[in-house]
Order: structure tokens, then C-alpha cells, then sequence
């Protein structure tokens, strides 16, 4: 199943989906094949459902290594990526909303296709602590640097239906609720590559809360193993429906199933600044446990490191 929602955290549109995937070759030589399958709008309530096949392009160590800047967590079974192109998102809306014979020429109400030249797209993977099941989201920048759209795949191994309440927010009223108080827990930030090296392990604080003028204060705090020295970020900010604006230029978008995307408001602006910057996402899967992936980019706006983080509340 993958959900389109724009950068309030909106849902357009909910489309159902399964991805296949195979390997062969062992080690340095090791290829991965993908089909993701997209199932057709009915033609009429009696038709059974189809599903169009789109081959994803064969990725390899070297192909994920130079141009996907892979960010990869084995023992957390965590991973993040980049893309040059939406190519495969923009078939996935096009294809699971308007059907396979679509010539492109009409939308229906809602559908956004991102752009064929974004800016950044990057894809974080975080796999369920509870079950065989994993979340993957794409962060899509139009060219201007500006968040364009957030599409999330929730995934089961296997067939079955996924009996997992995160894209049901029919009760999922008050999103910022679950992400308050106090998180503890542990990070490992590593460089971008499949080897790539790990940075820092480091003990970890995130006190996120309400003022009592209403504002949102969070308050992060990162002791690194071997030394004695903190380092904290404190952030002032706003909320307006599902979307949260810090004062330092930073974003959340919360979705459905205590999930948050967070992003720059503007990369563009923080590349000409020359400032690094980084994406997040975010998975409460139970009220108190929750996993973050955090991907950075240096002034340039190359993947350099991926950080994970698991963290309970206190």
C-alpha cells in the first residue's frame, strides 16, 4: 500500500501496490532485480483486479554505492538512498490512479505527479520493530528546492493484507500528541556507501513539548561514546494543522500512525547559504518506542552520512 500527501501532510491519493525482489551473484558481484506491481483502476465493480508490472532498473554494489549514496544500517535494517530522477514515483501515481492505457492528458482531482526534474528525491527505509513489515518514504523537491510531495509505501513480506493501523487515520485526529515528551535512546551514524564506515555511536536525548504560549520547543541533546562533551540543538516553533515550522528554517510534516517527515523549508536557500541540512523520517510504531533515520547533505548537496536512531519515551 503507498499514500500520496502533500507537504501539510494531506492525503490525495491511496494506491495499492507490491514490490518483488530477487537477487543473484554473491558478494562485490551481487545484483538486485525489483518489479513493483500497481494495482488498476476497475473498469467496472464486477472486474477482477489486474496489476501492471513496472521494472525497476537492476541496481547493483556499484550503482547503489556511486549514484544512489547509499546510506545502509544491516544489523537495523535501515537504509536510505538518493535518486536523480521520480521516474518510478510518477509511473506508480500515474499508473495505480488513472490506469495503464492513460495517455497523460488528464488528471483526476487531487493526483499530483512530481516533477521530471526534482531537485532531490530521497528515499528512507525503516523496518517494523512488531512484525515483517517496513516503511518506506520518499522525500520529492520541486527544482526550486521547495518540498513538493511525501509518498510513503508500508510493506508486509509475504501476500496477506497488512493488519497494521499507520494509514488508517480515520482516528488520527491529533498527530502531534504521540511525538511529545521525552526520548531516549541510542544513534550510529555512518558514511554514505554499502561499506561505509561508522562515524559515532552516541546516547542520545529529544524533549520535544508544548509552552504555555503554545509554541513547540524541542530540545536535542548528543553525547558521543568515548567523550564527555554534549552537543545541543534547541528549536522554537509553530504548529498549523499537520505541519510544523521551527524558527531554524526546519519542517516536520506528520502523518498518519505517529509518522513525521521532516526537510528544510527551502534546500535551495541552504545550499546558496552554503549550509548543510538534512531529511528525517521518523516511525512511533507503539506509543513507547519509536526509530528515526536522519540523512545529511554538505553544503553541495551530496549525501554525506546517515544517522539511526532507536529511542523509547521515559
Amino acid at each position: 500500500m503507498s499514500e500520496q500527501f502533500d507537504c501539510n501532510g494531506n492525503l490525495l491519493y491511496k494506491i495499492s501496490t507490491k514490490l518483488a525482489a530477487s537477487s543473484y551473484g554473491e558478494n562485490e558481484l551481487m545484483s538486485l532485480i525489483q518489479s513493483l506491481y500497481i494495482r488498476q483502476p476497475p473498469l467496472s465493480p464486477e472486474d477482477e483486479p489486474e496489476w501492471f508490472e513496472y521494472k525497476i532498473k537492476e541496481t547493483n554494489m556499484f550503482t547503489v554505492d556511486k549514484y544512489q549514496q547509499i546510506g545502509f544500517f544491516p544489523k537495523e535494517k535501515a537504509f536510505a538512498l538518493r535518486y536523480q530522477t521520480a521516474g518510478m514515483l510518477e509511473t506508480a501515481l500515474r499508473k495505480g490512479v488513472l490506469g495503464e492505457d492513460d495517455i497523460g492528458e488528464e488528471f483526476p482531482r487531487n493526483l499530483k505527479l512530481p516533477s521530471r526534474r526534482p531537485s532531490l528525491v530521497c528515499e528512507n527505509c525503516l523496518c517494523s520493530l512488531e512484525q515483517d513489515a517496513r516503511v518506506r518514504a520518499f522525500h520529492i523537491m520541486d527544482p526550486k528546492g521547495v518540498l513538493d510531495m511525501l509518498l510513503v509505501f508500508l510493506e508486509e513480506r509475504g501476500s496477506g493484507v497488512i493488519p497494521h493501523p499507520s494509514f488508517d487515520d480515520s482516528k488520527d485526529l491529533d498527530r502531534i500528541t504521540p511525538h511529545l515528551g521525552t526520548w531516549k535512546g541510542r544513534s550510529v551514524t555512518k558514511r554514505s556507501g554499502v561499506y561505509g564506515a561508522t562515524i559515532a555511536e552516541a546516547d542520545t536525548v529529544a524533549i520535544l513539548e508544548m509552552n504555555e504560549n503554545g509554541q513547540l520547543v524541542q530540545d536535542i541533546r548528543c553525547t558521543s561514546d568515548g567523550s564527555d562533551v554534549t552537543t545541543s540543538v534547541h528549536w522554537t516553533g509553530s504548529i498549523s494543522n499537520n505541519l510544523v515550522t521551527f524558527n531554524g528554517g526546519f519542517q516536520f510534516t506528520l502523518l498518519p500512525g505517529g509518522m513525521y517527515m521532516g526537510c528544510p523549508s527551502d534546500v535551495a536557500k541552504s545550499v546558496q547559504e552554503s549550509k548543510s541540512f538534512h531529511l528525517e523520517l521518523c516511525w512511533l510504531e507503539s506509543p513507547g518506542k519509536r526509530q528515526r533515520l536522519v540523512r545529511t547533505y554538505d553544503v553541495e548537496g551530496l549525501a554525506v552520512s546517515s544517522t539511526y536512531y532507536l529511542e523509547t519515551r521515559q
